[in-house]
């Protein structure tokens, strides 16, 4: 086990190496240290997974954190098949992303501080997922959400940027209180914050309430429902979400590293690891599947007529998160994982090809001046092409068998779960149709950029290139660990390899249901495919004669339903208010500045009173030594 613990070691020792002596010694060879650093995390979570895979299960504490009275807190890992499989994604991920940041961020200001902070974040997210009690779990999902902070407002000098680093970490607040609770409530009815003890008594406390104004309740119901209010954040669902489309303001690695392999995951992991818990209230799941099925069919609408490339690909991201989240909620936790998996590598394919893009652009994001890059760039347009028939669910491709299983687990879940079937199909339309838009207004037809933009097209370097290649692989070779039994006997080796911890999911349908389900798949990612082509390619007029038709609902999607001015107009803006009259007006006002400026005149005021005192008369002065040697006196005996 001593070996693994090397595993978060590597990038947090890159992290210190890099923020004490980037700025003065290693400066634009921070890359040195950092990349090496998480490849060595990589090597050793392949061999844990390999480890894991034997079947060993590795669960150790190795030091005490916090002892008092009966609470006792330790700093200790568990590396089980969901963790391998979390360490997997997260640090392979990671080693792309910073392979392909050496050329990005290449002559940059911050380039030893940009390697420092994604170092601690990948630090982070190791602690998070290696965790075996809740408080270590707590102290990395903050530590995510602090580097998050950083990074996504790593431009600080840009306002859009520093605005949306504080949104992000403000919005999260909200989730993370909830959470906090939830953490309290665990010890306060368990008496333990570590996974097996709690887990193992689950079943023994179903049945106890607690009073919550005035109301029984269900413990095990508000533990999952509080633990729930931070997966909401921390994975941008509905009404949390709105924080991730803004988080596109930090550089576009960190927007790759927190959409597909850390952050934004976090919430999907942690209700799959506290399935004993959620399993045994009916109210959680079915609050974590519609949360699901309504984010993912919300956000998908959105991405439909967004014209900022990584913000298409970032509502995509939240849609596809609803996904897992439905999966979770109707019991399939397999089927959420796998596609946390799949979703990670086409994911990162989708946001670093967008930063190919955008990095030949010198900087433009806005997909209406762009138009024709196919023939400028193959190489990314290619990667592009995979990556979306992997999203959109293109059989052969790892998007579509993931998906496929979450829509079939959907089905059988009953009433509720086929609505769900539903929203999640209609999703899976929007999909298809804003990923291939996407592609269409960027690589096809006439460039419609500038005309020194265009003079300057050219093919990103091999450095982004190649991780976008090794990537690409992933987007469509990831899938085949979970073949449906339908079309190959024993292929699902990911939903067997994660059993021990998540079991199996409930109920089976036919043959003829999965084939239905199946069916329904792949013809939605066929026919978003062919409007999109309709309406950006073959007739181009189209878009705009639709949008002036539907003026109202283009609006609607274009503005993203108004929630961030409702949120602006019903929170932000009566917080500033009460703030400015409550802290600048009364308390900075009267208080603070009281303080300041009263506490000067009152020693001023005491200083000439005791000035006055001294009046060069000996017999005055005796006396006053006589009256204070009484007045001590007196106090001695008065005390005895």
């Amino acid at each position: 086990m001593l070996k693994y613990t090397l595993i978060p070691l590597l990038p947090f020792a890159a992290f210190v190496i890099n923020i004490l002596f980037g700025r003065k010694y290693i400066k634009d060879k921070a890359h040195w240290i950092a990349v090496p650093a998480v490849i060595g995390s990589f090597i050793l979570a392949v061999g844990a997974f390999l480890d894991v895979r034997a079947g060993e299960v590795i669960n150790v504490n190795l030091y005490n954190w916090i002892i008092s009275g009966n609470f006792n807190v330790s700093i200790g890992f568990l590396i089980d098949q969901l963790t391998a499989i979390m360490l997997i994604v997260v640090t392979s991920i990671s080693s792309l992303i910073f392979i392909y940041s050496i050329g990005y961020m290449h002559g940059d200001g911050g380039y030893y501080r940009f390697f420092s902070y994604l170092s601690l974040f990948v630090f982070s997210m190791l602690i998070l997922v290696m965790s075996n009690n809740f408080l270590l779990l707590y102290f990395g999902w903050e530590a995510v959400g602090l580097c998050s902070y950083f990074l996504i407002g790593f431009w600080f000098h840009k306002k859009s940027a520093a605005d949306a680093g504080k949104k992000a970490f403000i919005v999260n607040r909200f989730g993370d209180f909830g959470f906090g609770l939830g953490v309290i409530l665990i010890y306060l009815t368990f008496g333990s914050l570590e996974y097996t003890k709690i887990f193992g008594q689950a079943g023994g406390i179903a049945g106890q309430t607690i009073n919550i104004f005035g109301y029984d309740a269900s413990v095990i119901t508000v533990i999952c429902l509080l633990l729930f209010c931070g997966a909401v954040g921390k994975s941008a669902q509905m009404p949390l979400h709105v924080w991730l489309p803004d988080a596109m303001e930090g550089p576009t690695p960190v927007s790759a590293l927190i959409h597909a392999a850390t952050m934004v995951t976090a919430g999907v992991f942690m209700v799959a690891r506290c399935n004993p818990l959620f399993s045994l209230s009916h109210t959680a799941m079915n609050t974590v599947a519609i949360t699901g099925g309504v984010t993912a069919i919300f956000a998908a609408s959105i991405g439909l007529v967004q014209n900022d490339i990584k913000r298409v690909i970032a509502y995509s991201t939240v849609s596809q998160l609803g996904y897992m989240f439905l999966a979770l909620g109707v019991g399939a936790y397999s089927a959420g994982i796998f596609h946390l998996y799949t979703h990670a590598y086409f994911k990162a394919l989708l946001f670093l090809g967008s930063g190919s893009v955008i990095h030949a652009l010198h900087n433009e994001q806005n997909m209406q001046k762009m138009g024709g890059l196919k023939k400028f760039m193959p190489i990314t347009y290619g990667v592009f092409i995979l990556a979306t028939l992997s999203i959109t669910g293109i059989p052969g491709f790892a998007g579509f068998f993931s998906k496929d299983e979450i829509l079939y687990r959907a089905y059988l879940g009953g009433g509720v779960g086929k609505i769900l079937w539903l929203l999640a199909t209609i999703a899976a339309l929007l999909t298809a149709f804003y990923s291939w838009r996407l592609i269409f207004m960027t690589f096809h037809g006439k460039f419609r950029g500038t005309q020194e933009q265009e003079h300057h097209l050219h093919e990103s370097p091999r450095i982004i290139t190649v991780p976008l290649m090794f990537l690409a692989v992933g987007a469509v070779a990831a899938g085949w660990v979970g073949i449906p039994p339908l079309l190959m006997e024993h292929g699902d080796r990911i939903g067997e390899f994660l059993a021990p911890v998540l079991g199996h999911p409930h109920g089976e349908g036919t043959h003829a249901e999965e084939m239905m389900v199946m069916g329904m798949s792949i013809f939605v990612a066929v026919a978003g495919w062919f409007i999109a082509y309709q309406m950006y390619v073959k007739r181009t007029e189209l878009p705009q004669k639709i949008g002036a038709k539907f003026q109202d609902i283009y609006q609607l999607l274009y503005n993203k339903y108004w929630v961030d001015e409702l949120y602006s107009k019903t929170i932000v803006q009566p917080v500033l208010k009460a703030s400015d009259k409550i802290i600048l007006g009364f308390f900075d006002g009267r208080i603070i500045e009281g303080v300041v400026n009263g506490l000067p005149q009152l020693v001023g005021a005491f200083s000439e009173r005791l000035r006055k005192m001294q009046t060069g008369v000996f017999s005055f002065y005796g006396l006053i030594m006589v009256l204070g040697a009484l007045v001590i006196i007196s106090a001695v005996f008065f005390l005895r």
